[in-house]
């Protein structure tokens, strides 16, 4: 086991892979990184399929004579889930359910539509078939009811897009919200989980820029380890509620923050920035290989994020008195990170569409 992820993961942080891939599964990597770099779970999104199944031979034999692209993507990515959900079950079971996770995204040409947002989450689910799998669900405005209906229904939800604390407490309310429904309908509690992905790297190329627009280069840097104090003071507060405690009496698990977007983008910024600064028990970091094993190498634990909430705040308003409009930022995030999804859904449908030819 490596020295440095060990010493991350007894910190508190569950470790998990933002990558899968048929390779990935078949040829052992997986295994050999959940036995020797502390990886307990695993996450993927259009990008990482569509780079998957791009490389082809793979996935040829299961989809040879297939006619229809939406169904042999849905079979070749659930199938790679489904693979990876049994690969990590006994950490699921040994955890009781907070890692040895898999998550699936649903479509994000659904992203503006709740009914076949929830439609697909359900699908997806009956597909895999796996407790440990988490259907991923966007925090777009559609996307809140969406999870608190997918919720209620008793399936596990990673929400993702995360990218300011106003909409993660519309999404923390929907999770309490599912809770409650799930309750109401006789639902084991104990069954559901979920975590609340908060991107963080896209966050500092969007202020960054902005900054540097209006000569404050002393703020570069600064936005996405300050946003993520922000989250997780919202998180200490709201799951240390009297309304969550009335659920946690009935057995229901927090909603964890997952850290997203941790490989560094900006070449002159460490590349564990985003892994040594994000440090605090119940919290998930979900990270590239590149940035996993980077931190295996030269990776140090940084200060710990509890109690940071305040001093986030300082850094966020310093960055608006500096002539930065947040929520103009956030919502510029928000639809570009669903639009690159669709992006890279479009390119996969056109990997497989060439492969069914």
């Amino acid at each position: 086991m490596t020295d440095r992820l060990k010493a991350l993961s007894d910190a508190g942080v569950s470790i998990w892979l933002d990558d899968l891939s048929r390779d990935r599964l078949t040829s052992g990597n997986l295994a050999e990184l959940i036995e020797t770099k502390s990886v307990v779970g695993v996450t993927t999104n259009p990008t990482i399929f569509a780079a998957a199944l791009s490389d082809g031979d793979s996935y040829a034999g299961q989809l040879q004579g297939l006619t229809d692209v939406d169904e042999a993507i849905r079979l070749a990515t659930t199938t790679d889930v489904r693979d990876a959900a049994d690969l990590l079950k006994p950490i699921y079971d040994r955890t009781g359910g907070f890692d040895g996770r898999v998550s699936i995204e649903v479509s994000p040409e659904l992203a503006h539509d709740t009914d076949a947002t929830v439609a697909e989450a359900q699908k997806l689910y009956d597909i895999v078939g796996r407790e440990n799998l988490l259907v991923k669900i966007p925090a777009t405005k559609a996307g809140i009811p969406a999870i608190a209906e997918v919720i209620g229904r008793g399936i596990s939800v990673n929400v993702t897009l995360i990218f300011n604390e106003d909409r993660y407490r519309e999404v923390m309310d929907a999770y309490l919200t599912g809770l409650e429904t799930a309750d109401a309908a006789g639902r084991d509690l104990s069954s559901i989980h979920s975590v609340a992905s908060f991107f963080i790297s896209r966050v500092d190329v969007e202020i960054d820029a902005r900054v540097t627009a209006l000569g404050r280069e002393d703020l570069k840097g600064k936005a996405a380890i300050a946003n993520a104090q922000v989250a997780l003071g919202a998180f200490e507060e709201v799951f240390g509620s009297e309304r969550f405690a009335a659920l946690k009496a009935k057995g229901a698990n927090p909603q964890r923050p997952l850290w997203a977007s941790t490989g560094t983008k900006d070449p002159s910024y460490p590349d564990t920035l985003y892994v040594s600064e994000l440090v605090a028990s119940n919290v998930v970091n979900t990270m590239p290989e590149k940035t996993l094993n980077a931190f295996a190498d030269h990776g140090d634990i940084g200060p710990r994020m509890e109690g940071t909430a305040g001093d986030g705040r300082a850094v966020l308003k310093e960055i608006t008195d500096a002539g930065v409009d947040l929520d103009d930022a956030f919502q510029v995030l928000e639809d570009e990170g669903v639009e690159k999804f669709i992006v890279s859904w479009k390119e996969l449908q056109e990997t497989v569409r060439r492969a069914l030819a």
